[in-house]
């Protein structure tokens, strides 16, 4: 037993230094990650690798992937790029074979008859997604990824079930945008397609081409035909190759299209109107008090709704991570904002984004704990390592507890009223009257002055050795701090960029230190718990490596404190 112990103190002395400098740089990438990706940084953000426990393509039924718990929901997932054609009256497809080496493997006529399911006031269409049941495939839920001037892009998933009723699977993905509203079916498409299929090699199809009749039947408004082209992308379809077969078909006659999925077209100027959900615009110099508090609102809510059905699905940690922060950073906002708003209005929306968060905090706290201990497990010897992996899995059943909540939550009707009245919210900010048709630029230095002067507060009453607790409340004073510099940036320019950037790296460094607070208080509830000898060693030493990484932010907080509060950041004030 002395011997063992002996060994184990040994090997804990040998990898202690280098586990200590892989997490520090695993800090510091997180750091460049999240600040580099929309600026955004939430208690325990950046640390979520997608080595393990990454998005899956194709095939989601698996029950996990890796050992983050996370849980694929049934079904199959498939990019879907298209370009769209207009086909004249009199259009004759053209032979497409030969063109940059492609050859036709087949060339066939099928038919197809689809339902399409939305709401009364068509949320799902207008903004670019649809639901349908088809003879062919099944239910089908189509998500916007990108929508440039020549392609519709986006990602289609498959679910199983009968038609009639949608299932529960594909409600789930398009939740956030139906909200409480019912659906219904609001149109049938009968096409006739002649269906084209390209490729390099037998079996393999890089482009397809579909020349489809469509007979559109809408409920109350009677029949309409139209005639499009597709040409849709494979995986493997370069450029050039979907150049030339796109220019021999317009050499034959067609025309460049809009990008307008079909249950658009059929509907008509109603599914063209702007969607519930929309980004921000973006702000001026000249943007008034209204328009400030709207983009807030607006952005944070586009991405909340936006992720949302990867938040359900479960198989991206980065979706958990970008929901929670558009919670959070809203909430912060309509704190910043109290002296124009309503606060009849945004308080009570403040509790219930207190209320989201929290749930999907615990799912983020379970990602990110997982990267670290796997960033110190994977420097340990094998014996050691297979020792730490029922560390993860005990993790792992957690996350999956705190995900199954969330989805719950998810699909609940509080959710659903909270998304509505961002909607409204975003639609009407509840701005008062006297503060609605102000300059910004009037009132936003003040606006941000305030956070400032309760984080300086804060730190100046700190003891010579500040607790954890009291270090974390620093860190939550520079994350609103910087959220106001952030809301206002593009109103005041660069000092406002600048003094965010550095409230973002003092965040960090307290950040970082959260983190290993928490990964140790785990260790050693996880410790307690466990009646194993091996794994409480194990626990143990992962507990004290971390305690350096905690000593190591401690001593670094203050230099970052002296560089943040430096007046030439502050002159705007």
């Amino acid at each position: 037993m002395l011997i063992a112990v002996s060994q184990r103190l040994e090997r804990t002395r040998a990898v202690s230094q280098r586990l200590r400098r892989t997490v520090e740089a695993a800090a510091d990438r997180a750091r460049t990650n999240r600040n580099g990706r929309n600026g955004h940084a939430g208690i325990l953000d950046g640390w979520v690798s997608r080595r393990r426990g990454a998005t899956v393509k194709g095939r989601l039924g698996s029950r996990t992937t890796g050992d983050t718990g996370v849980v694929d929901r049934p079904g199959a997932v498939n990019r879907e790029r298209e370009v769209k054609l207009e086909a004249p009256r009199g259009f004759v497809l053209p032979r497409l074979d030969g063109l940059g080496g492609l050859r036709v493997n087949s060339d066939e006529d099928v038919d197809l008859d689809a339902e399409y399911y939305d709401t009364d006031d068509l949320r799902l269409t207008r903004a670019g997604m649809s639901l349908r049941y088809r003879s062919d495939d099944g239910w089908t839920a189509k998500l916007p990824v990108a929508v440039r001037s020549a392609f519709l892009d986006r990602a289609e998933h498959s679910i199983a079930g009968a038609r009639g009723e949608p299932p529960r699977e594909a409600k789930d993905l398009i939740g956030a945008w139906t909200r409480a509203a019912p659906l219904r079916m609001i149109a049938r498409l009968r096409t006739r397609r002649r269906r084209v299929r390209l490729g390099h090699r037998p079996g393999v199809t890089d482009i397809e081409v579909a020349d489809d009749r469509v007979v559109a039947s809408i409920p109350g408004s009677g029949r309409s035909q139209f005639r499009e082209i597709e040409v849709e992308l494979g995986p493997n379809a370069s450029k050039k190759t979907r150049k030339a077969v796109v220019s021999r078909l317009r050499a034959a006659g067609a025309r460049t299209g809009d990008t307008l999925p079909k249950i658009a077209r059929a509907l008509g100027h109603r599914a063209t109107a702007a969607a519930d959900v929309v980004p921000a615009k973006r702000l001026r110099k000249r943007s008034t008090v209204r328009d400030l508090v709207r983009a807030s609102i607006a952005s944070s809510l586009h991405r909340l709704v936006t992720h949302d059905a990867a938040v359900r699905l479960g198989s991206d940690p980065e979706a958990v991570h970008q929901a929670r922060v558009a919670t959070r950073r809203l909430r912060s906002d309509l704190r910043t904002f109290r002296p124009l708003v309503d606060r009849s209005i945004t308080e009570p929306l403040r509790d219930e984004l207190q209320w989201l968060g929290s749930k999907l905090g615990a799912v983020r706290d379970a990602d990110v704990l997982t990267e670290l201990l796997r960033a110190k497990l994977d420097l340990l010897d094998e014996t050691d390592a297979a020792e730490g992996r029922s560390l993860l899995q005990l993790l792992g059943r957690e996350r999956r507890e705190a995900h199954d909540e969330l989805v719950h939550v998810m699909r609940g009707n509080r959710y659903a009223r909270l998304l509505d009245r961002l909607v409204a919210a975003a639609r009407r900010p509840p701005v008062t009257p006297k503060a609605a048709k102000r300059r910004a630029t009037s009132v936003v230095p003040k606006l941000v002055r305030r956070p400032w002067r309760r984080l300086d507060r804060t730190v100046k009453e700190l003891s010579s050795s500040p607790t954890d607790s009291e270090l974390h409340e620093v860190r939550k004073r520079a994350k609103q701090t910087r959220y106001a510099a952030e809301a206002v940036a593009a109103i005041i320019g660069r000092p406002a960029h600048d003094f965010a950037k550095a409230m973002a790296r003092l965040q960090d460094v307290l950040g970082a230190h959260q983190d290993a607070v928490v990964a140790r208080s785990w260790l050693r509830d996880a410790a307690r718990k466990s009646d194993n000898h091996e794994l409480v060693f194990l626990a143990g030493e992962l507990a004290g490596l971390g305690a350096n990484d905690r000593q190591a932010r401690r001593e670094a907080w203050p230099a970052e404190w002296r560089r943040a509060r430096r007046k030439k950041l502050r002159r705007w004030l």
